[in-house]
């Protein structure tokens, strides 16, 4: 198993590296243009918090930790699940799910490595990176290797929640592939407007960021609990809990609809071929 995936890993890998280096233009067209997204998706946000020396109850150095560690979660997600394996609705919409099913390997293991691009999304990662390392340098808290193991878990649990998410909705796609075919697309770029902002003060409207639409674990929550560490040891835990609720959620929907599409087929083309 673990031979699969690794295996799989490097091939992608390797389709990712001679696509990106084939020549000396694409490679800087990659990297200049990967550097400008990840900076100016934060820019905003990074011109507010030195402007007012924060925002709301966060500190400058706070929210740059959070702007790093959305970054960081969104890049992870791009470059273990891109190749719209993060946005399943449309490989299950557009009919594209045979092409995993026709392979001699488990379905999850296709899933789990095909969208691996790890050379055009490395550079995403650097942006991000920079900011976690000077916020952790300006805080008064001890950074040690335990507190660097539940970043990196919650880093995971991150991963995992928006991954969860996104194949519960994305499920629809096999009862309504037209209609469906693009909410993962939807949702992703809810995710990507709203995990920079910190949701302190909202009311009501932080639990349903924290359940119907659970944007403030992508970044907010987690990233509060690991610089108040002293005060809330125990808080650490809540993201990978409601990681494996939603991958759970997402399995189970996942599942029943993979029943659904084999009883079915895809809905999406006629029996000569031709796309509905």
């Amino acid at each position: 198993m673990l031979k699969s995936i690794l295996r799989g890993w490097k091939s992608q890998g390797y389709l990712d590296g001679i696509q990106l280096l084939r020549n000396r233009s694409t490679f800087f067209m990659y990297a200049f243009s990967e550097l400008i997204l990840a900076t100016a998706s934060v820019s905003g946000m990074v011109l507010l918090a030195s402007k007012f020396g924060g925002i709301g109850v966060w500190s400058r150095t706070d929210i740059f930790f959070l702007l790093g560690y959305a970054l960081t979660v969104d890049s992870l997600l791009e470059m273990f699940f891109g190749y719209n394996i993060r946005n399943i609705s449309r490989r299950i919409g557009r009919g594209q799910l045979d092409h995993l099913l026709v392979q001699p390997r488990p379905l999850w293991i296709a899933l789990f490595t095909e969208g691996f691009s790890p050379f055009s999304v490395f550079l995403r990662l650097i942006p991000g990176g920079v900011l976690i390392g000077w916020a952790i340098t300006q805080k008064p808290i001890e950074i040690s290797p335990m507190w660097w193991g539940w970043f990196a878990l919650n880093i995971v649990a991150s991963v995992g929640v928006v991954l969860g998410y996104s194949f519960a909705w994305g499920s629809l796609a096999f009862w309504s592939p037209r209609g469906a075919e693009e909410i993962c697309s939807s949702i992703s770029r809810m995710f990507g407007q709203l995990q920079i902002f910190p949701l302190n003060g909202l009311g009501i409207i932080t639990g349903g960021l924290l359940t119907i639409l659970p944007i403030g674990f992508m970044a907010w929550f987690p990233a509060r609990t690991l610089l108040t560490v002293p005060l809330y040891p125990q808080s650490l835990l809540i993201t990978p809990i409601v990681s494996l609720c939603f991958l759970g959620l997402g399995l189970v929907s996942f599942v029943r609809g993979l029943a659904h599409y084999g009883r079915t087929g895809s809905q999406r083309y006629l029996d000569h071929g031709h796309r509905r």
